[in-house]
């Protein structure tokens, strides 16, 4: 089934008319992928609102010459039109027709585009709209459900790989761990990897981001692996933190503190929910067991065409979650110079409860 980018417009010019808006100029890449499926490296696509005459047909989208061939493959069914400073050329075009607005992503437009912009379409009035199109890519169709498991099942197949081949052992660095899961995401069908792998043992494993090192594994450590395939433009995130050779008492209990609080706020996910209260669902499990200050982070993000998208779900997060979101629920609890614990997995909201897409056991495994 291939991904319907002709709906994905109507709900976008839909939005527009909504908010009493003619047209949106859109610039980030990954917008223009999701609206047109477009992979390029330059464009700009001009979106008119559903009121409008004829305004699919008034659909345009701008790239340059490299992209001739390319364009009119993954596009066939809009207007393209060729030039090297696409964004520029689309607003001369708006300028020409003299709309009464322009929205433009001002999330991503800097302060000198803008000017110039105002220069080219004066009798325009150009309203900042940030957030509009990610806004609508919260909430996933069955084409991107269907990627983002496949995305979830290569990761799931390459860690399993690497731990039936006995990759994750003392002796090995961090480093030579990570490349070797990467490289069985790609055997296992993946595009690409979503992010470098982290891969934290011992020590490291209390920095919730920490680098790959040449540190060596040893019996006793904690491993951390945070990682994700690719697939179809559509990211998987997964965590799971192992113990070598030998769990101690104390290593027993965080795991299974960590692991109810994950528990929680996979529980927790539901249509309507408000995303701080996700987190406090999940949180509140560490924070009565004393360690509230010991996790650091959010509980989780919105995953899709890019790694961390809407929602954000965290202490500070507004909004509520939208049956279809594609969401990680991450607790992780770190005790600096000691170890710590993250678990995560990539879900997707439903109303029946959530569909998890990551499947590797999350009970504690020794290795």
């Amino acid at each position: 089934m291939p991904a319907d980018h002709g709906s994905r417009r109507a709900a976008l010019r839909a939005a527009l008319a909504a908010r009493d808006l003619d047209a949106l100029l859109v610039t980030n890449l990954v917008n223009i992928r999701y609206l047109t499926g477009f992979t390029g490296s330059n464009a700009a696509l001009l979106v008119h609102a559903a009121d409008a005459d004829g305004a699919e047909e008034r659909t345009v989208i701008c790239t340059d010459g490299r992209y001739l061939t390319q364009v009119g493959e993954q596009v066939p069914d809009l207007r393209a039109e060729i030039a090297r400073a696409s964004a520029a050329h689309l607003i001369e075009s708006v300028g020409r027709r003299s709309p009464s607005s322009l929205a433009f992503e001002s999330h991503v437009v800097t302060v000198d585009e803008f000017a110039a912009w105002s220069v080219l379409a004066p009798d325009a009035r150009l309203d900042p709209v940030p957030g509009l199109v990610e806004e609508l890519r919260m909430v996933k169709d069955d084409f991107e459900v269907g990627l983002l498991r496949a995305a979830c099942t290569a990761a799931d197949a390459a860690l399993a790989e690497l731990i039936e081949r006995g990759g994750l052992r003392p002796g090995r660095t961090e480093k030579e761990v990570g490349r070797e899961l990467e490289a069985l995401m790609l055997a296992h069908g993946a595009d690409g990897i979503s992010f470098e792998t982290i891969v934290a043992a011992g020590a490291n494993s209390a920095i919730p981001h920490h680098r790959p090192t040449e540190a060596v594994l040893a019996g006793g450590d904690f491993v951390k692996l945070d990682f994700g395939a690719e697939v179809g433009g559509y990211h998987s995130d997964m965590t799971r933190t192992y113990v070598l050779e030998r769990a101690a008492d104390w290593q027993r209990d965080v795991y299974a503190l960590v692991a109810r609080s994950q528990e929680a706020g996979r529980d927790a996910l539901r249509p309507g929910a408000e995303v701080s209260a996700v987190d406090g669902a999940a949180r509140r499990v560490i924070e009565d067991a004393g360690y509230g200050e010991l996790f650091l982070h959010g509980l989780g993000h919105g995953v899709g065409l890019e790694i961390h998208e809407a929602p954000g779900i965290g202490k500070l997060g507004t909004g509520t979650l939208l049956d279809g979101a594609a969401v990680t629920v991450e607790p992780g609890v770190y005790f600096s110079g000691r170890g710590g614990v993250r678990i995560e997995d990539t879900l997707v909201v439903r109303e029946q409860g959530p569909e998890l897409l990551t499947l590797t056991t999350k009970d504690l495994t020794v290795v």
